[in-house]
């Protein structure tokens, strides 16, 4: 990783540097009369235009779970499926999250859009795609994507770069002529029921605009959060 420099060439304290980085967020505001009817139409809207803004990985949300003892974990997924159910997201069933989503079944996410000054924070409770769905989305997978999920053993322990290459050979030996790779049986999705689901927009003096929808059983209330 290369380093910032000053113009002496000398390397910048970061204990010095870190305090005075911001932003001035200048966002418009993000009113209650502003929001769409529903969450899920709210977070297309915004996704929308995210894509259309050049957002890099528009789909792309930060996945936090937690073991059985609260410790939490996060990292970057992709958003496959957005509807009136929730988020959904494809993964090994056997990897670390998996194991702690299928032990905890909750979880939350972000969508960190920060070209726009704006976030999602989406959380609830999690369930397992259908099989039949998760075969729609796989079909729909590039061969290369396909051929890693089956090689990788997700979250597994590797000797070295090389033990992984060979796995994905030995799976392209095995599938070399087979024109429509199956799923792994240990590969699948999982969805977010949301909830809540916020909406965040960034503001001048981080007096920044934070709207809600929340589930009451089978109804849906907003409400303002301070920032």
């Amino acid at each position: 990783m290369s380093q910032t420099t000053t113009d002496h060439g000398e390397v910048p304290d970061l204990a010095v540097v870190l305090p005075g980085m911001r932003v001035s967020y200048e966002g418009e505001a993000l009113n209650e009369a502003d929001l769409a009817p529903t969450w899920t139409e709210q977070l297309q809207r915004w996704l929308d235009e995210a894509i259309s803004s050049g957002v890099s990985e528009p789909n792309a949300m930060v996945l936090a779970t937690a073991d059985p003892e609260g410790r939490p974990s996060s990292r970057t997924v992709l958003c496959k499926g957005l509807d009136s159910r929730g988020v959904a997201f494809y993964t090994n069933y056997t990897s670390a999250k998996s194991h702690e989503l299928a032990s905890t079944r909750y979880a939350s996410a972000t969508f960190p859009w920060y070209l726009l000054h704006r976030q999602v924070h989406i959380r609830g409770p999690v369930e397992k795609v259908p099989a039949a769905e998760t075969a729609k989305y796989w079909a729909s997978r590039p061969r290369g994507s396909q051929l890693g999920a089956w090689a990788s053993p997700q979250s597994g322990i590797m000797p070295d770069r090389r033990a992984l290459e060979n796995a994905l050979k030995a799976v392209e030996r095995r599938f070399a002529d087979v024109e429509e790779i199956p799923p792994p049986p240990h590969w699948g999705g999982w969805r977010i029921k949301p909830d809540v689901v916020e909406f965040w927009q960034g503001r001048e003096d981080r007096m920044h605009d934070r709207l809600r929808y929340v589930r009451d059983d089978d109804e849906w209330r907003i409400e303002r959060v301070a920032p």
